[in-house]
């Protein structure tokens, strides 16, 4: 994942992005890349298929979803890795299995 990062902060800074990167406009970046992608399941049959054309476009917006998040969590100091394995502990802890399995209400 860190180079990941690292590619990510090359690829900003070598075009001076950084400057536009506050904490506000990356969450508004999140969402709106997370509504495009949204977008592509509107007006489809929930049961439809995921064909070829489909699924490139999904990965072309999952990837701006999760790219602007680690640009996020980068600039406010947040490891995303870390905090996704303290909310699954959390989840197992919320949401055990005896009284959760095949319950999609918490």
């Amino acid at each position: 994942m860190e180079h990941l990062i690292e590619r990510l902060r090359k690829f900003r800074d070598e075009r001076d992005w950084g400057q536009f990167h506050n904490p506000k406009d990356l969450a508004i970046s999140v969402s709106i890349e997370a509504s495009e992608l949204l977008e592509l399941f509107q007006w489809r049959p929930e049961n439809s298929p995921i064909d070829k054309e489909l699924k490139s476009a999904l990965e072309g917006e999952i990837a701006d979803v999760f790219l602007y998040l680690l640009l996020l969590c980068e600039k406010v100091g947040v490891d995303l890795e870390e905090i996704a394995r303290k909310k699954i502990d959390l989840n197992e802890k919320r949401f055990p299995v005896a009284n959760s399995r095949g319950i999609a209400k918490p």
